[in-house]
């Protein structure tokens, strides 16, 4: 191996480096907007916002900076796998075939290896709410706005995307099945543990929730008037 094709591999991991701090950084600024939304989802209503811009541009970049790490570690392993002495055809099928491998696992476990401790968190606690209910805004009009009490199904990792069911939807729905949505998670709000007390947040007077209309599914912007008295019970 001569010194200029070490320099070139050195160069390259030294890219390779760069690209998994920016992910991180970019990882770390979409899970603060995950928790703002979260939070305060009725900020994206708010004149001049943009919270979903941002959140959509972070998206991109991280995309890009994945795809450019994928194609200077498949650079680095050509430049490696043309060093490598080469044994019987047997053995070389061997080694190319684990290549083909190492290069699908980097494609379906890039998501998860190159996350922020944070941002693997994160995607746990979404992974964690399958069956659970959850408030989830189904409608992509915002003038509707509607939130409805609906079940997780699934949550997929590539595309950041869960899967709900509407097990009761209203009457004036088409059709009288139960009705199904993928959503991403700007549009859900987990609900507290009901075995947890600590995780149940105390909301003030004054500010805006989401209430379940009694005996349905249905959720309606509501402001907090007062909080609850203390009492020796969880509920």
């Amino acid at each position: 191996m001569s010194s200029p094709d070490i320099a070139s591999i050195l160069e390259n991991s030294r890219e390779l480096d760069r690209l998994r701090k920016e992910q991180e950084e970019v990882l770390i600024e979409i899970n603060k907007l995950h928790k703002k939304l979260q939070a305060t989802p009725e900020v994206v209503e708010k004149p001049g916002d943009s919270s979903l811009s941002r959140l959509k541009s972070l998206y991109i970049q991280a995309r890009d900076l994945s795809e450019r790490e994928v194609t200077i570690s498949n650079l680095l392993l050509n430049q490696l796998d043309a060093f490598l002495p080469s044994g019987p055809p047997g053995q070389q099928r061997r080694k190319m075939d684990g290549n083909d491998q190492k290069r699908k696992r980097m494609k379906s476990d890039s998501d998860i290896s190159r996350l922020s401790p944070s941002m693997r968190s994160h995607i746990e606690a979404c992974v964690s709410l399958k069956d659970e209910q959850v408030a989830a805004r189904v409608t992509s009009d915002a003038e509707k706005d509607e939130w409805f009490v609906v079940k997780v199904i699934n949550f997929d990792e590539k595309t950041k995307e869960f899967e709900v069911l509407d097990e009761e939807p209203g009457d004036e729905e088409e059709g009288s099945g139960q009705k199904k949505y993928k959503l991403p998670a700007s549009c859900i709000i987990p609900f507290p543990k009901r075995n947890d007390p600590a995780s149940t947040p105390e909301f003030p007077a004054g500010r805006q929730v989401l209430a379940v209309y009694p005996g349905t599914t249905a959720l309606y912007k509501a402001t907090v008037i007062s909080t609850p008295r203390k009492r020796k019970s969880d509920e």
